[in-house]
């Protein structure tokens, strides 16, 4: 489950990321999730505010070379995942 916390100082982050403007430029589609129990894998994200509630932790950066990861959110939890099946980070969020 993608418990995500978004942490203010990037070495307490397990990665750093970097909002894309477009679907097609990003690693990973997320869809954001408004209970702990809907998120589910490395798409579906349900944003917390403790580090003990956290599965992962990630730090947004200004520029995307910046960033281990490029990420872009979706409306829909169907349009939600992967684009590079090879990324490092598959399957750690969750």
């Amino acid at each position: 489950m993608a418990k995500i916390l978004e942490v203010k100082y990037e070495n307490k982050a397990d990665a750093t990321v970097f909002e894309v403007p477009y679907e097609s430029q990003a690693d990973l589609c997320w869809h954001e999730v408004h209970y702990p129990q809907q998120a589910e894998g490395d798409a579906l994200w349900c944003f917390v505010h403790y580090e003990e509630q956290a599965s992962f932790r990630i730090f947004r950066v200004k520029h995307e070379k910046q960033a281990a990861l490029k990420i872009f959110k979706v409306p829909f939890a169907n349009k939600a995942g992967w684009r590079d099946t090879s990324h490092a980070l598959r399957g750690k969020l969750g």
